[in-house]
């Protein structure tokens, strides 16, 4: 009988070491995963910009080439207008819609590489700005990542001091190389009327609070 359990019990216990070494093996529930390089990179943070969006300077782009980690990376946008990848060199960004840098990277990668698989996305959107100056409680400049009103501008800027000439404010747009000026009352706009001076703001638009 001794020896029958004492069998028995070896059996159990061979069972037991079997089953940790499956369960030491097997990745447990929420374990990350090696990922590839294209993977990772969809992990980092990038911004949603408008339909409009063009590449600008102080831009931060991720370039991401497909199996070529050594070559993917975060670039900012020069003010010439440039980036500079390995081995390609510089390439000109600005003025352009990332698909269209992406296809112009690709191209230029065909010389290297065979077969480049390259994607463009936007980390951060620094080029596309916003001032307002004059009786605000912080005056400077604002990025313009999304629709933004004369009267948001205003919010984000603290609001009005108590010497602005809160009636006679005006917005500043350059448009064809000509400065249109359109008129705000914050008087009106505040209480609901001529709700038509609060208009959509710009890139480089420039609210003056006399």
């Amino acid at each position: 009988m001794n020896q029958a359990f004492a069998g028995i019990g070896s059996v159990s216990l061979a069972c037991l070491l079997m089953a940790g070494m499956v369960t030491a093996q097997t990745p447990q529930a929420g374990t990350a995963r090696p990922r590839t390089p294209a993977a990772a990179a969809a992990t980092v943070t990038t911004v949603t910009v408008p339909t409009d969006y063009v590449i600008g300077a102080e831009d931060v782009l991720g370039v991401v080439f497909w199996r070529e980690a050594e070559m993917s990376g975060d670039v900012a946008v020069r003010p010439d207008g440039m980036i500079t990848l390995p081995l390609i060199g510089d390439v000109k960004a600005a003025g352009m819609k990332p698909d269209a840098l992406r296809d112009a990277i690709q191209t230029a990668a065909g010389k290297y590489l065979s077969e480049p698989n390259v994607s463009v996305v936007v980390r951060q959107l620094n080029s596309r700005k916003v001032f307002i100056t004059g009786e605000v409680m912080m005056p400077g400049s604002f990025p313009l990542t999304g629709p933004r009103t004369v009267m948001q501008l205003i919010a984000l800027a603290g609001g009005l001091t108590e010497y602005a000439k809160s009636g006679d404010i005006s917005i500043m747009r350059e448009e064809n190389g000509k400065t249109r000026y359109f008129k705000f009352n914050y008087k009106d706009v505040s209480k609901g009327k001529k709700l038509e001076q609060n208009i959509q703001l710009r890139p480089n638009d420039t609210i003056v609070v006399p």
